[in-house]
């Protein structure tokens, strides 16, 4: 049976120079679940392992960017150019004082975005044409998405491998995933056939709170193998370093939370090795 224009359109990229990069979309339409926190510190752990990480804002409040210390005078050209002009990702990608781990950022002008891509041609494939045209180089490329399911999340489920959820221990938690994970199989089913669900990683888990555990245990009787191992804990030190400007990693090597995206990113290596290449 003949493939449809859109499942052709949704193929990934061509490899540049016989390799690309295992992207990965780190989502959930729920805001405050610690995602961009994940994004930040599972990209810092993964260049820590020797892999070039690009990490690509794609939220309008730009935290990402941030976290990293990047200054907003200083952002130039960013995400908002590479979905609207046509900018090559390449060529918007920017140190993050890092080795090995560079960030396309976020501006305020993201906000419009929204508006803007539905009068565009290939509106869900913007995101998926700039990274087919570059960046090359880069083992794993992370997006941190708005907490929506929008335009510009629905760009990111198109153009990635594979999807990371964080999510909160908390009581509505199940809801808002379950409506996730239905969002990403109409994505898989009509614009990215490859799209799989990396996993799912419980974050701001506190032991001490029968809550925390009674909701990971249904989180993990729903999903199974799905969710990752690893659970981030509740930590001061983790929500401290986005004022310093620095993945925890950077701040404190040695507290929960910093082990803890350590034990995540070995997961997602693991993980990653398993999926269709």
């Amino acid at each position: 049976m003949p493939e449809s224009a859109d499942a052709v359109a949704a193929r990934p990229a061509a490899p540049v120079n016989g390799r690309r990069p295992r992207v990965i979309a780190v989502a959930n339409q729920k805001g405050g679940v610690g995602k961009t926190t994940t994004a930040i510190n599972l990209a810092t752990a993964l260049a820590a392992t020797e892999h070039r990480v690009l990490v690509i804002d794609l939220d309008p409040q730009g935290n990402a960017s941030t976290g990293f210390g990047i200054d907003r005078r200083a952002r130039r050209q960013g995400t908002y150019e590479a979905l609207i002009d046509g900018a090559v990702l390449a060529d918007s990608a920017a140190p993050t004082g890092i080795p090995g781990l560079d960030i396309v950022t976020s501006s305020m002008d993201l906000a419009g975005a929204e508006i803007e891509l539905v009068t565009l041609e290939r509106r869900e494939f913007r995101l998926q044409d700039a990274l087919a045209a570059g960046p090359a180089g880069y083992d794993y490329v992370l997006i941190d998405c708005p907490p929506s399911l929008g335009l510009l999340t629905l760009n990111a489920l198109v153009a990635a491998d594979s999807v990371l959820v964080p999510m909160q221990c908390e009581f509505y938690a199940l809801e808002g995933l379950s409506s996730l994970m239905r969002t990403i199989e109409r994505v898989k089913r009509t614009l990215n056939p490859g799209l799989e669900i990396q996993g799912v990683v419980l974050t701001m888990f506190d032991k001490r709170n029968n809550l925390s555990n009674l909701v990971a245990a249904d989180v993990r009787d729903h999903f199974g193998a799905k969710v990752f191992d690893t659970v981030i804990p509740r930590n001061v030190r983790v929500s401290e370093a986005p004022s310093h400007g620095q993945p925890v990693l950077i701040y404190d090597l040695r507290s929960p939370g910093a082990q803890a995206y350590i034990h995540l990113a070995g997961e997602v290596l693991k993980r990653a090795r398993s999926l269709p290449a």
